[in-house]
């Protein structure tokens, strides 16, 4: 059946009811992936296909449970033990799964990161985070290499070549040099038997992720086993709707925290298989959406620039018979593209809200009904309100800080803080709530609308925009395949907006096309949000999560004006 009744059927009896259960001794690796091993050994945990689609490995829970164990038994043999940090960088191929697990296993904590970095970003990630190990790829061993000496603490660099689809063997990789340990022959050689490793709290450190930096140096989010071990059941359960004989798909490299949403903890929590697609550089959207009828694919989560790229594609021409669930995370999604996709598809996208700090915070779900642009209603589990400057609670309409009550109760699913970083912590907590940094409104309905990141709110004539009404108002005129908007500095209005388009196939950049874009603008929205200024450009810059970076442009523009 496409369409099974969803997990959640009535909302408010939900909030009301629901209590994640966080035991005292816990281990996700342990507790989720051996247990579902010992249950139903043969049962398919994760499908991966090789960078043009084939060369499709299947790998049950038990298959990962002896994968994990060899892979903590070899880090065990190299001295990592509980809390040492463990810096990962990992194109998407299955190895990524057993580092990370053998880490959990241990009690060691894995630091993921984008195969994009520099040397010089992952010198700053490795004596960061006080990384003891690193494990790359072969591509990865060149990038280490030149900032090796200047990392004091790294004392183990292990390498992985080829990742099962095509590359070299490891003994081949001519990136490596000496010092560099073999993945696979250390693997092969680490032996069946479980590691000994001693037991792990359910508050104790589990992961490390960096945030993108899009305005500062990225900060080290701490999470706990239970923060996505246990939290991230709110992200699948409620929100991604899985069932155990789902095939998830999310699109996200892994060095993005949106893996830990959809690719890692929720979706084995609640049984689901995942998919998992060897994609490198920019990826073939037509052959993204021939993978999802091949293989059968029933869940999909991509971030609003994929699903702007993929509506520009003919939806009609491919096979959506059994996907079932499409959900959307990154930045709000444009109601322009939610439309085309339903219906194409049939299928509405359901937008969900959260950061590398939390699991899913605030969705559109399955039992309510879908107002396109809206953030959706909090998570059970999550009290998310909207609140001033000095921490007082707002009433529908008023615009404010995104924030999670922390007291009297800390809900699961909530990061430590900012490791080795008291003041950014602090300036996060503030009096009983979380800042997160985003501001929106909440609707009568209890329906929240995001305005934008603190830093992008654009001030005009003493009105305060919001970009993502003026891009969404722009994505609605054929002629825009994306758009970004940023407040440009003006002599006479503080700021005006300008606009940052890139155009969809077939049509070309003109001033008459300026004219008519603005002039749908006004007809869109408030005539004082149009923007005064349009400029044309071939993309725009995203962080590894595909948000568009506004602050980059806008300091391109401050640096101009």
């Amino acid at each position: 059946m496409r369409d099974p009744a969803p997990n959640m059927t009535d909302y408010l009896a939900t909030r009301a009811a629901f209590r994640l259960e966080v035991p005292e001794v816990y281990n996700y690796a342990r507790d989720v992936v051996d247990a579902r091993a010992a249950a139903e050994p043969d049962k398919l945990a994760l499908l991966a296909v090789g960078p043009d689609g084939g060369d499709a490995r299947r790998f049950s829970f038990a298959d990962l449970a002896a994968s994990s164990d060899r892979a903590a038994r070899f880090l065990a043999a190299q001295g990592v033990g509980k809390g040492d940090r463990v810096f990962v960088m990992l194109p998407r191929v299955p190895d990524w799964y057993e580092v990370i697990l053998g880490c959990i296993k241990l009690g060691a904590v894995p630091v993921p990161a984008t195969t994009l970095l520099t040397p010089r970003d992952i010198a700053y990630r490795v004596n960061s985070a006080e990384a003891s190990v690193v494990v790359v790829d072969a591509e990865g061993t060149t990038k280490v290499n030149q900032v090796a000496a200047d990392c004091p603490t790294l004392v183990t660099r292990v390498f992985l070549a080829g990742g099962g689809y095509g590359g070299l063997p490891d003994e081949a990789s001519g990136g490596a040099g000496d010092g560099w340990l073999s993945w696979a022959d250390r693997l092969a050689a680490a032996g069946e038997e479980p590691p000994d490793a001693e037991p792990t709290r359910s508050d104790d450190p589990m992961l490390v992720y960096f945030t993108s930096g899009t305005v500062a140096y990225p900060k080290m989010v701490l999470h706990t086993q239970a923060s996505l071990g246990i939290g991230h059941q709110l992200t699948a359960r409620f929100w991604q709707d899985l069932k155990p004989d789902d095939l998830h798909w999310t699109v996200s490299d892994f060095g993005w925290a949106k893996a830990a949403w959809g690719k890692l903890f929720g979706q084995w929590a609640l049984g689901a298989a995942n998919f998992l697609w060897d994609v490198r550089g920019k990826p073939d959207f037509d052959l993204m959406l021939r993978l999802i009828g091949e293989h059968g694919i029933t869940t999909f989560c991509a971030p609003p620039t994929v699903y702007r790229a993929l509506v520009l594609l003919d939806l009609a021409a491919y096979d959506w018979s059994r996907l079932r669930h499409c959900v959307s995370a990154g930045e709000p999604l444009n109601p322009e593209v939610i439309k085309i996709w339903r219906d194409a598809t049939g299928l509405t996208i359901y937008d969900g809200y959260g950061q590398t700090e939390t699991v899913n915070l605030v969705a559109n779900f399955r039992c309510l009904e879908v107002r396109p642009g809206s953030m959706g209603k909090p998570v059970p589990g999550f009290d998310v309100v909207v609140i001033d400057d000095e921490g007082r609670v707002l009433g529908p309409g008023q615009e404010g800080h995104v924030a999670v009550r922390v007291r009297p109760e800390r809900p699961v699913g909530l990061f430590t803080g900012y490791w080795h970083d008291p003041e950014a912590t602090a300036a996060a907590f503030r009096g009983d709530f979380y800042d997160t940094g985003d501001r929106a409104y909440v609707d009568e309905d209890g329906y929240f609308w995001f305005v934008a990141r603190d830093d992008d709110v654009i001030t005009s004539a003493a009105y305060r925009i919001g970009p993502f009404e003026v891009e969404s108002a722009l994505v609605e005129h054929p002629a825009v395949a994306e758009a970004a908007v940023v407040g440009k500095p003006d002599p006479q209005r503080g700021q005006l907006v300008k606009a940052f388009v890139v155009l969809a196939p077939g049509h070309e950049g003109s001033q008459d096309l300026v004219r008519e874009l603005q002039e749908h603008c006004r007809t869109v929205t408030a005539p004082y949000k149009y923007p005064r200024e349009i400029e044309f450009t071939d993309d725009l810059p995203k962080t590894i999560s595909g948000k568009i970076r506004r602050v980059e442009l806008r300091e391109r523009e401050q640096a101009g004006a």
